[in-house]
């Protein structure tokens, strides 16, 4: 007899029911198969296929260092979710919920798929890939959209330098699908570490600034060059280039999954999340949010860059190894001031049609 995996939710612990699911999904993103379609009934008694609106407000998954995982989810208009993973039921709980699910097997990514009794199911994962050799390779999905839709997962990850990539991770990457890697960096950059991927992988140069720039002299000098480069990334004619071939890519899905990246994934690499992430209509503040984040995977490696520093070196190192709220807003400035709008951007600044935007869209976007 199969043991059942443990959920804490609510300090009660819960034996979660095994339940295979019905059918396997794609290898590369080892994302679980969908729940089988939920049913409405009509006042005739007729049954009816359910309106496709994912109920989910707010949902993530948090891999944890002894191997479990939390999950966290709040949704409306609904009475009961069940959580899968492994292809079995893991988890069930109300309209929200915080579980803990522990005794899953090791996995490259471990993905949950969260279906409600009402409306559509939602799949996800921890959002890091848990590189111990590049900590912020992170999805760049798995956020709601201002319409209610969500920013699928396994698809796009943001990232910083991929030269000092392990043998292990290179594998891990080959095995999660990575077929198109971006490399948003200046030619020096680039000279001095080279990427590391997966044989076979499709290596793209989108060079965003065009030049190599050197350490300013002062903490305040490194604070204007940081805001001044966000401004540029809006504004200089490699950027929009850089950004626009992106984005035609990313509409693609034979260049999936795509990894995209700069050399600490914060500022050309943040800049591509943020633009791409309001394209699809996810709001400024979750934007926000995903930008800053980088501090918290990049922590550990800030510190050691900047305890290895002299005082005077390190305080003007600090501002350029940062994620400040006034950078990405000085992008966004950008555009207000150059384009109006952000639909004018995508249009004129970075050459994208209709169709393509659509594309992106659809490719990008749950349905």
């Amino acid at each position: 007899m199969e043991t059942p995996h443990v959920v804490q939710r609510a300090g009660t612990v819960l034996a979660a029911a095994v339940v295979p699911l019905a059918l396997a999904a794609p290898a590369a993103l080892a994302v679980p198969p969908p729940a089988p379609a939920v049913t409405a009934v009509t006042p005739a008694g007729q049954s009816q296929p359910a309106a496709h609106a994912i109920p989910f407000t707010e949902a993530t998954v948090t891999q944890h260092d002894d191997g479990s995982y939390s999950v966290n989810w709040r949704a409306q208009g609904v009475q009961s979710v069940t959580v899968y993973a492994d292809g079995r039921q893991v988890a069930r709980g109300g309209a929200e919920e915080s579980v803990t699910v522990r005794g899953l097997p090791a996995a490259d990514r471990q993905w949950f798929r969260l279906v409600p009794d009402r409306g559509d199911p939602l799949t996800l994962a921890d959002r890091s890939l848990h590189l111990a050799s590049a900590p912020n390779f992170r999805d760049a999905g798995g956020y709601r959209t201002s319409g209610g839709q969500w920013v699928r997962m396994g698809v796009l990850y943001r990232t910083g330098q991929l030269s000092k990539l392990t043998d292990a991770d290179v594998a891990k990457l080959q095995r999660l699908g990575i077929r198109t890697d971006y490399d948003l960096r200046a030619p020096g950059e680039r000279a001095k570490a080279p990427d590391r991927i997966p044989q076979g992988t499709r290596y793209v140069v989108a060079d965003v600034t065009g030049e190599d720039v050197d350490l300013p002299a002062t903490p305040e000098q490194a604070a204007e060059l940081m805001t001044e480069g966000n401004r540029a990334y809006v504004s200089r004619d490699s950027a929009r280039k850089a950004y626009g071939a992106l984005f035609r890519d990313a509409a693609n899905p034979s260049a999936y999954a795509l990894a995209y990246h700069c050399t600490a994934g914060k500022d050309r690499t943040g800049w591509a999340s943020a633009a791409l992430l309001t394209a699809l209509g996810v709001d400024r503040g979750t934007v926000m949010r995903d930008y800053l984040a980088t501090n918290e995977y990049r922590a550990d490696e800030v510190k050691e860059i900047l305890d290895q520093a002299t005082p005077h070196d390190a305080a003007i190192l600090k501002p350029v190894i940062e994620a400040r709220t006034g950078y990405l807003d000085a992008s966004f400035d950008e555009v207000e001031r150059r384009y109006g709008t952000f639909e004018n951007y995508l249009h004129q600044g970075l050459g994208l049609d209709d169709r393509t935007l659509a594309g992106l869209r659809k490719a990008l976007l749950t349905d």
